[in-house]
C-alpha cells in the first residue's frame, strides 16, 4: 500500500500559521517604515492586512512583540548567512574578507538602512526599540564573530585578545565607510566594487592589528 504524503491536519494548521505570520511581518515591516513606530497601531498594521485586530493579536500580543519579531526575522536571516561563511577550517584572510562583504552588503541595504533610521529618529521616545534592535542585531553578529575570532586566536592565527572587543574593532571597521554616509544620506547606495573596497580596507587594518608577530604559515595569505 503506498503511504499518503498529506501532511496531517495539525501540520497543515501549522504551515498556514507560519504562512499567516510571514504576511504579517512583511505588511508590518512595510508600515513601520512608512508610519514610523509612533505613528504605527495594530489597528492600522490590521487594515493593511485586510483582516480584524483580533486575528493580528492572536499572532502578536502587543506592537512591540511585533517589532522584535519583524526584526528577529530580518536579523535571523543574516546570522543563517554569516554562519554558513564562518568556517574555521578555512583561510582566515579569505573568511574575513567574505564575512565584511557581507555585513557591509546587509547594513547598507535598503532595507537596513530604513530600520536603523527609524531606530535613530524614535529611539529615544521609545528606549525599549534600541534595546530590541541591540539585542537582535548587533549584538548577535558580534557574538557570532567573537566566537570564530576565539577560535582563530587558539590556533594562533590571531594574537590573543579579548575576542568580543575583537569583534567590536572588525564590525567598526566595517561599518565605518559607505555605511555611515549612507545613514546621513550623503551617498547613494554602494555598489558590488565599492563594497569589496571597503571590505577590504577592513580587513586590512584589522589583521594589522591583531596578526601574531610569528603566525602560523598558512594563518594569514592575501585576500
Amino acid at each position: 500500500m503506498t503511504e499518503s504524503k498529506t501532511p496531517p491536519p495539525s501540520g497543515r494548521r501549522e504551515a498556514r500559521r507560519r504562512n499567516r505570520q510571514d504576511m504579517i511581518l512583511t505588511v508590518a515591516e512595510r508600515y513601520f517604515l512608512e508610519h514610523g513606530y509612533a505613528g504605527t497601531t495594530m489597528s492600522g498594521i490590521a487594515a493593511a492586512l485586510g483582516g480584524s485586530k483580533g486575528t493580528l493579536w492572536s499572532h502578536f500580543p502587543s506592537k512591540e512583540a511585533l517589532f522584535a519579531a519583524v526584526l528577529g526575522r530580518v536579523a535571523g536571516a543574516y546570522r543563517a548567512q554569516l554562519s554558513q561563511i564562518l568556517d574555521p577550517e578555512g583561510e582566515l584572510g579569505s573568511i574575513l574578507h567574505r564575512a565584511c562583504i557581507s555585513l557591509i552588503a546587509k547594513v547598507t541595504s535598503a532595507e537596513a538602512i530604513a530600520l536603523h533610521r527609524l531606530i535613530i529618529s524614535e529611539g529615544g521616545r521609545f528606549p525599549e526599540l534600541s534595546q530590541i534592535f541591540f539585542e537582535l542585531a548587533p549584538r548577535n553578529t558580534r557574538s557570532m564573530l567573537a566566537d570564530f575570532l576565539k577560535g582563530a586566536m587558539a590556533r594562533g592565527h590571531l594574537r590573543q585578545a579579548d575576542a568580543y572587543n575583537a569583534a567590536r574593532v572588525l564590525m567598526a571597521l566595517c561599518m565605518a565607510g559607505s555605511h555611515q554616509q549612507l545613514l546621513m544620506a550623503q551617498i547613494k547606495a554602494p555598489d558590488p566594487a565599492q563594497i569589496e573596497l571597503d571590505a577590504a580596507f577592513a580587513v586590512d587594518i584589522f589583521l594589522r592589528a591583531y596578526t601574531p608577530d610569528d603566525p602560523p604559515p598558512s594563518a594569514v595569505s592575501s585576500i
